[in-house]
């Protein structure tokens, strides 16, 4: 689910690296977003919101919202639209 041809961009392409999303290993390419590696491996679900429990994706892409918070290596509220994927990297969804 990457984009690999653009008309304007050129997408470089750094080495893969593993992370994990929720126990469960995933590729991803260094450099990326976690929500950009997340996208990429399927996942579309990024959170639930907290009275209704319905899910919420991607929405803003630049850290002005809160539709990407996700536990990162044991830190909650992290936003994975700005913060780059790294090795052995483990994130998962949270109460929010």
């Amino acid at each position: 689910m990457r984009l690999t041809q653009h008309p304007i961009i050129q997408f470089k392409r750094d080495k893969k690296i593993k992370f994990y999303f929720e126990g469960q290993e995933f590729l991803a390419y260094e450099g990326e977003t976690v929500a950009a590696a997340l996208i990429a491996s399927g996942i579309k679900v990024f959170r639930y919101s907290r009275r209704h429990k319905r899910p919420r994706g991607f929405f803003c892409a630049i850290g002005k919202c809160s539709s990407c918070l996700m536990e990162i290596d044991g830190i909650p509220n992290q936003m994975t639209c700005i913060r780059l994927v790294k090795e052995g990297m483990q994130v998962k969804r949270q109460e929010i």
